[in-house]
């Protein structure tokens, strides 16, 4: 419906003249909206006089009339005045004054009706008023309708016919071009709603909204509206990984008093947890902290153990830890900390046989909650742990009764799980070692000499072992002394003491093996005879061959058994550490098993170590002997580890990493790919380290022609610099996700750090990152968006990379075939994603004044590109990407070369909106009296003039792009944005608190909003009367 609303005001005015009531009734509700309008008039009275006057009349369709009237003029005004507002409050207030309760005496029903008549009239009016040209009339005639229908009590009735109108008409709305109009039909809609109705259209109206509307505020106004059920509840979840903060705080606060935990999957609940706590914003933290962990407790009666079992803390320990730091913090005193925890015994202990996952771990949050206090908490630790002896014993008694499956026994889940938790309670008492007072000489030893006895126990689980090898070290003092003490270590699990029979006479045991074999013989020539006596049917005979047989087979087993019984008689022998028999170096245990354990501990001792102190004859010899004939084992899990521990050891001497650089390169290509992963990691550690140059120190080969010699060494370098590039470059386009994704992540670390300077890896990472078919790898784009902003942001010379990567990025993407996922990436937003990134004003530290910006060389190369082909269909973008650069004015060479090229495009070019758009930037260099800001604002107004009848396609194209379009994240400038997507982007933010816009108004609407503030109701109201 399309109503022009104002058309017949002087016909309305006409029969208003007419109106015969005593009391000048007109002028009395004129007043009463005149009245209305200041804040400080009681509007309590206002409605009671009003209605007074209502009730006092027989005939009211000239009230009515007269109402309607007045109303208009507050119905026209868009931007929330306080004059107006105050109008649409008397409005509301004298239209819910009519309603009366529903359990009334059926004689009353007449009466009832009577008095319902004036808000079924003012609804119809709103009803019809909603699809009027104006946005300021829809605006207004959905917040009447929200306002209204908010008033009304709960048992309040209305017509079925009018409901359904109602909600057939805020439906239109919620999808109207104004973001304000969108949000007042959400609003209004709140009532319409049915929860239990799976085709409940308001429903899926809100769940459209939540997951497509581009405005922030629509978003939060459907939040604070929609009813949590089934269906909505994982729309609801979503919003907290919203763009916008204000959106995801509110999504936290609308769970947290709307819905239950136990509606929540235990991954919904962590992620809640983990996303909330790490927010980049100060705000969501703040409300997960004093909403949501509140709410949850108080659903589990403020047990935080209880709450806990609700996260399943085995399998996100680092979530529960963050969020009982966070619970921890809003204690209000230590006698908090201790009532709700846990219940430790007189040796500040947990029984062993009351440990479980919740109460280990609330145990150690706490110790170090209270240790990084400080001095603070140290009289409080003092009454969570005991001794370093006595913590050392439980910490012994515990890991020694860990449970050792078999291989049969891992295939039972629930043994398994029962494993799975024995493990991580101990890591949780391991990682408590660390809040221990060691200082006391007697402790710390008898703590050294259980973390030793616990390494060497071959029940020990893997998964514990780097974290004992990790506090044994942080307990020791001399590092000479750490060393020294994992690799004895190593050597006793390598070298164990093992069982050594004992020698026998070998005349006995010849004379033995004589009998067995005799025996063997007797056995098969008597069944031998036992077949033929079968077959001639001698069964007598048969009979006694069989008895002799079992004779037979009796002696043979037990002269198998006395021959295993002597084996079994051993004694105890320490194999010798440097063997002098061959049969003895057979003894050291090479099983996958215990060289994984050895390996993990020579990991962990490396990752330790200082790597400024160098490669001494100890780790030389474990390099040798354990971890270069790891990296060519047959078990893949024993090489990834060997392989680790041969990059962290090249991380300690640069000769060690450039004698084994090829055999990292060379695994990065040919082995699985959880091998291949953990030798680029390590490669990626080179170069960051040593950079590049990592071969330039490598010792040259002793010649006599060293003339001919250095030549062939320098070009040998330079050409493994380029393949180990190459490589890389190639890894970008892996069909292995991981590998792909730790190569750009590796290549952003190399660029961000300054050790490599690309421009065209650069653009393959910003290909990669637009690039349909890492949507999924959220890991992947995550990694590139913040790399992006932080390279280019971080100095001068990265923007120049950025700016030498526009052009091959752009043409990749326009001579992508059909065929090619790049086809589908929106080449619009990257240009705008560039500009953005050479932004000299995005600099965190901005250099001097230069006299050439990037976006002035960035202006010179787009104008090139033109003249290299200008009917090529991408001189439109190209024009385009020219309007929203920030390009100096200032008279110069570069200014004078830039305006040489625009001439020349001028010349050539036939498109309109190219020469406009060309000509506006002529005359902003030309010096002309438009800023530099109003030329872009110019530009922005031209771009409307070219796009006016396309504004709801871009609107509906933004708020779901195709697959694998990236939205311009980082393109906020203002420059850029047309007066329709300004206006379709405004929002008065209901219910919300208020956030200052993003975009600065031009002078010209500055002005209109001015001189319409100015203008009161009341002045319109008697310009009119005076006409008449």
């Amino acid at each position: 419906m399309n109503h022009s609303l104002f058309i017949s005001l002087k016909v309305v005015r006409g029969k208003i003249s007419n109106i015969n009531m005593s009391g000048d009734s007109d002028l009395e509700i004129e007043e009463a909206f005149r009245r209305a309008q200041k804040a400080h008039n009681n509007k309590a009275k206002l409605v009671a006089s009003l209605k007074n006057r209502y009730n006092k009349l027989e005939d009211k369709t000239e009230f009515h009339e007269e109402f309607i009237r007045c109303l208009k003029y507050a119905m026209i005004i868009y931007t929330r005045e306080p004059a107006v507002e105050n109008v649409i409050e008397f409005v509301t207030r004298f239209a819910a004054s009519f309603e009366t309760p529903v359990n009334e005496n059926a004689e009353e029903e007449e009466e009832e009706g009577d008095e319902n008549e004036f808000l079924n009239v003012l609804l119809n009016f709103l009803l019809e008023s909603h699809g009027a040209n104006s946005h300021a009339v829809r605006f207004r005639s959905c917040q009447l309708v929200n306002k209204l229908l908010g008033s009304l009590s709960e048992n309040a009735q209305i017509d079925d016919d009018l409901w359904d109108r109602i909600h057939e008409a805020m439906l239109i709305r919620v999808t109207d071009k104004y973001p304000n109009v969108r949000i007042q039909a959400a609003l209004a809609m709140s009532r319409l709603q049915d929860p239990s109705n799976l085709d409940c259209p308001t429903i899926k109206a809100y769940m459209l909204l939540l997951e497509n509307d581009s405005n922030p505020e629509v978003r939060r106004a459907v939040l604070s509206c929609i009813a949590p059920s089934a269906t909505t509840l994982s729309k609801i979840y979503k919003r907290t990984r919203d763009v916008k903060e204000k959106v995801r705080k509110l999504a936290y606060q609308v769970l947290a008093e709307k819905v239950h935990i136990r509606a929540l999957s235990i991954a919904q609940r962590v992620s809640l947890l983990h996303e909330g706590l790490s927010d980049s914003a100060d705000s969501v933290k703040e409300v997960v902290k004093t909403h949501l962990l509140p709410a949850w407790l108080r659903m589990q009666q403020g047990d935080v153990l209880q709450l806990l079992h609700r996260l399943d803390v085995e399998n996100c320990a680092e979530t529960a830890m963050t969020t009982l730091q966070a619970i921890f913090s809003m204690a209000s005193s230590p006698d908090d900390l201790l009532q709700n925890g846990v219940r430790l015994n007189e040796r500040k202990l947990i029984p062993v046989d009351s440990l479980t996952c919740e109460n280990v771990l609330y145990w150690r949050a706490l110790c170090e909650f209270v240790k990084n206090k400080g001095n603070e908490g140290e009289e409080l630790l003092e009454q969570l742990l005991p001794e370093t002896a006595i913590f050392a014993e439980y910490l012994y008694s515990y890991l020694k009764s860990i449970t050792q499956l078999s291989e049969e026994q891992r295939a039972d889940m629930t043994q398994l799980e029962m494993v799975m938790t024995q493990e991580f309670i101990g890591q949780q008492l391991i990682l408590l070692v660390g809040c221990l007072d060691t200082s006391e000489e007697g402790g710390r030893k008898r703590m050294v000499a259980v973390l030793q006895e616990v390494l060497l126990m071959s029940n020990t689980p893997s998964s514990l072992i780097g974290l004992l090898v990790e506090k044994l070290i942080g307990i020791l003092r001399d590092d000479a002394q750490k060393i020294q003490m994992i690799a004895e270590i190593i050597s006793d699990v390598r070298e164990p003491i093992l069982p050594v029979s004992e020698p026998v006479d070998e005349n006995e045991k010849r004379r033995k093996q004589v009998k067995l074999a005799e025996v063997r013989v007797q056995i098969m020539e008597a069944k031998q005879t036992l077949e033929e006596c079968i077959s001639c049917q001698d069964f007598s005979r048969a009979a006694e061959l069989k008895e002799s047989i079992s004779e037979l087979e009796e002696l043979k087993n037990q002269l198998v058994l006395e021959a295993s019984q002597s084996a079994d008689n051993i004694k105890e022998q320490r194999v010798e550490k440097f063997p002098q028999k061959y049969e003895a170096a057979q003894l050291i245990m090479s099983d996958p098993t215990t060289l994984l354990k050895c390996l993990t501990m020579c990991a962990e001792l490396f990752k330790q170590m200082n790597i400024k102190r160098g490669i001494c004859p100890t780790m030389n010899a474990l390099i040798e002997s354990l971890i270069l004939p790891g990296v060519s084992n047959p078990n893949p899990a024993v090489r990834n580890m060997a392989v680790t521990c041969l990059g962290t050891a090249a991380l300690h001497s640069k000769d060690l990493a450039n004698t084994h650089l090829v055999l990292l390169l060379q695994i990065t290509q040919l082995d699985e790919p959880k091998i291949r992963i953990s030798a680029l990691r390590a490669l990626i550690d080179q170069l960051l380290l040593n950079g590049l140059n990592i071969l330039q120190d490598k010792p040259a080969p002793v010649s006599q022609d060293d003339s001919n010699e250095q030549p062939e060494h320098q070009a040998e370098e330079e050409s493994t610099i380029q393949s180990i590039l190459k490589m890389l470059s190639d890894f970008l386009d892996s069909e292995i996700c991981e590998l792909r994704t730790e190569t750009a992540e590796g290549l952003a670390k190399l660029m961000y750090c300054g050790r490599i300077l690309s421009p065209k890896l650069l653009s393959r990472l910003v290909l990669l990152w637009y690039n349909p078919v890492t949507e999924d790898d959220q890991r992947l784009r995550h990694c590139l968006g913040v790399f992006l902003q932080l390279y280019a942001r971080a100095s001068r010379t990265n923007q120049e990379c950025v700016e030498e990567s526009f052009l091959p990025t752009m043409r990749t993407l326009f001579n992508a075939p059909v065929t090619s996922p790049l086809s589908e990436v929106d080449t619009s937003n990257v240009a705008e994603l560039f500009v953005e990134l050479t932004r000299p004003s995005t600099l965190v530290k901005p250099a001097a004044v230069q006299a050439v910006s990037v976006h002035d060389s960035l202006a010179v190369r787009v104008c090139n590109e033109i003249l290299r082909d200008i009917s090529a269909p991408e001189v439109r973008l190209f024009c385009k990407t020219l309007s929203w650069l920030e390009i100096n004015t200032e008279p110069g060479p570069a200014n004078s070369e830039l305006q040489l090229l625009l001439k020349d495009i001028l010349q050539e070019v036939k498109d309109k909106h190219c020469i406009r758009i060309i000509e506006k930037l002529c005359n902003q260099l030309n010096g002309d009296r438009c800023s530099k800001s109003a030329g872009a604002q110019d530009t922005t107004l031209q771009n409307l003039d070219d796009n006016n009848g396309e504004v709801n396609k871009d609107e509906t194209k933004a708020k779901r792009a195709k697959r694998g379009q990236k939205k311009a994240s980082t393109a906020k400038n203002g420059k850029k944005a047309s007066k329709a997507e300004l206006s379709s982007e405004e929002s008065d933010e209901e219910n919300v608190p208020e956030e200052p816009s993003s975009v600065r108004p031009s002078r010209r609407a500055k002005m209109a909003a001015i001189d319409k503030t100015k203008q009161d109701l009341t002045a319109l109201m008697n310009q009119e009367a005076n006409g008449s």
